[in-house]
């Protein structure tokens, strides 16, 4: 059983460096899973106060599970961007994280989608519950 969330939203200002751009002058569609990655590693620390090395102490990581993205319009080579998220749902063993990437110069949607992360026991690799202290923090 999913417990529903969602309700607190967490953003991240980013900007399009050099290496993010392809061929077509804009960024590059792996690009897009990187900054949701970084907003989401900077998120930890300062919006849920779990950082990733205190997961990695406890003996506990994420692992990717599923990913989907929907593309709106491209970023640009210097441009700042937003990258909103929050935790849509929280199940026994991971969670699901919305996503959103913005303009921010005109609040125009790039793309959004969602991630699914399963926590795993960093020695097994195998999924484990998410801890009730861990499944505290998240719940906001």
């Amino acid at each position: 059983m999913a417990l529903e969330l969602g309700r607190a939203k967490f953003e991240t200002e980013l900007q399009v460096r050099p290496d993010d751009i392809d061929m077509n002058q804009h960024v590059h569609a792996s690009r897009y899973f990187d900054y949701v990655l970084a907003a989401r590693y900077e998120q930890m620390a300062r919006c849920y106060k779990m950082s990733m090395e205190e997961f990695i102490k406890a003996g506990l990581g994420w692992f990717t599970r599923t990913s989907h993205l929907e593309y709106k319009r491209p970023l640009r080579l210097g441009e700042h961007f937003i990258v909103r998220t929050w935790i849509e749902e929280m199940f026994k063993d991971g969670v699901r994280v919305k996503f959103e990437i913005l303009k921010k110069q005109t609040g125009k949607l790039c793309c959004d989608g969602y991630c699914d992360y399963t926590m795993v026991n960093l020695q097994t690799g195998r999924a484990e519950v998410i801890p009730d202290r861990i499944r505290d923090k998240y719940a906001l």
